[in-house]
């Protein structure tokens, strides 16, 4: 049997297993050990397997995974998350589709926190719902602002979806996160704009919240001061080269919990919860790369990357043609596959055909992260979606994927704009100092 015959048959398999429900990091470890097993022998199968477990596992980069899951979990249990909700809840809530948009604002500070879109939509999907239903917000679109809004959570950093690029690609962590600033920004605001220019075309989508006096807004800006101060502070000592970003992990994620110890605002019972969730997603993380590096060598050895190159590259379209094709693909994969599962699969066949194009690689971890976030909200396996009819089980899920799609349409617009303008993403990694 060829080797590209075996690469064929298993990429089958897994995608058979994805169907089937099983997690993505047994799916991938059970085709890649079998794979270079078939392919190679199950001795080296096994001596993969033991050096990739050990050297990932002993990995000084991947200590941010935790460190600021942490953080997020921390600042989720101790209030602070609300907090940002309610500052700009107060700021701009009192504007024609202002409590929407406060969701998004309230996502994108959380999502500097967490770097988890799932924990994004979910935070504020719990502390906005309400009130938006409160106002008689449009369902469609209070449940679509939170899961747009929570796509933010893998692109504005610290992102583990970043993260995961970085260990695969072996690209600078501290480079992809400034590289997600700007477009993380960017697209906050594109969808603050549709939320407006909704609420305006449909007055009963988004009506006026309450009007605030400006000492309600003082006092509410005044009680997300700690937080904001903590998320200034990570990123923009990576920006200044003060801090490595395993370093600002650290100090994040020592802060939030120092203050919330004594704001008095953290017990034993949430801190331990918030403990435990950090270290079951962390070992989620781990278990999904060490597979990821086990099913890689089985594509290498079944040659199907160098075989896709080749088809790729032989076409008469161009860089940018390739570019898009590859694009493309991601926006297909996003209807059927989780977001990590769609990286780890894609990278080792289409990293190299992209590096060996010209383009940059930090910019394209931001194209391809910006794509995984189309996925979270993309019928019909759209991971956002489903968070969101959880915390509203009362709104139908037609609704929700109805309140999504004008989102996703500005996420592609995000993407056309990165492509024609890549230096909203490289502008920072390329400036910063130290």
């Amino acid at each position: 049997m060829s080797p590209g015959l075996v690469g064929l048959i298993g990429i089958l398999a897994l995608f058979a297993l994805l169907a089937l429900r099983i997690p993505v990091a047994f799916a991938m470890f059970v085709v890649g050990l079998a794979g270079v097993s078939v392919l190679s022998s199950p001795a080296n199968a096994f001596n993969l397997l033991a050096s990739e477990t050990f050297t990932l596992a002993s990995s000084a980069e991947l200590i941010v995974v935790p460190l600021f899951i942490l953080m997020g979990n921390v600042a989720t249990a101790s209030g602070m998350s609300r907090r940002l909700y309610d500052a700009a809840y107060a700021i701009i809530g009192s504007i024609r589709g202002g409590l929407a948009s406060a969701t998004i604002v309230g996502c994108g500070g959380f999502a500097a926190l967490c770097g988890s879109s799932v924990a994004s939509a979910l935070t504020m999907g719990r502390v906005s719902l309400a009130e938006m239903e409160r106002f008689n917000y449009d369902p469609r679109l209070s449940t679509g602002a939170v899961a747009a809004g929570g796509t933010l959570g893998i692109l504005i950093p610290p992102s583990t979806g970043f993260v995961v690029y970085a260990i695969l690609t072996q690209q600078s962590i501290g480079r992809l996160f400034l590289a997600g600033v700007l477009p993380g920004i960017m697209l906050l605001l594109l969808f603050i704009l549709l939320i407006t220019a909704l609420s305006i075309l449909r007055p009963s989508y988004g009506p006026s919240g309450p009007h605030r006096s400006l000492r309600e807004k003082s006092a509410a800006l005044l009680g997300a001061v700690p937080i904001i101060g903590i998320v200034l502070l990570t990123i923009g000592g990576i920006y200044v080269g003060f801090f490595s970003p395993v370093e600002a992990a650290a100090v994040g994620a020592g802060l939030v919990t120092l203050f919330s110890v004594v704001a008095r605002q953290l017990t034993m019972k949430s801190f331990y919860h918030a403990v435990r969730d950090s270290i079951t997603t962390t070992a989620t993380v781990m278990l999904i790369l060490i597979s990821a590096h086990l099913l890689n060598p089985f594509l290498a050895l079944s040659r199907i990357p160098h075989e896709v190159a080749t088809l790729l590259t032989g076409l008469d379209i161009g860089p940018t043609g390739i570019l898009a094709l590859i694009l493309l693909c991601y926006l297909v994969l996003g209807l059927f596959l989780e977001g990590f599962a769609m990286l780890v699969l894609t990278m080792p066949i289409f990293f190299p055909i992209v590096v060996g194009l010209g383009f940059d690689p930090i910019w394209f971890g931001v194209l391809v992260v910006l794509t995984l976030e189309m996925g979270l909200i993309s019928p019909p396996v759209g991971v956002n979606v489903f968070i969101v009819k959880s915390v509203a089980p009362n709104i139908p899920l037609r609704d929700i994927f109805a309140g999504v799609m004008p989102f996703w349409f500005v996420m592609l617009i995000a993407v056309i704009l990165l492509v024609l303008f890549p230096q909203i993403a490289l502008f920072l990694p390329n400036t910063m100092i130290g």
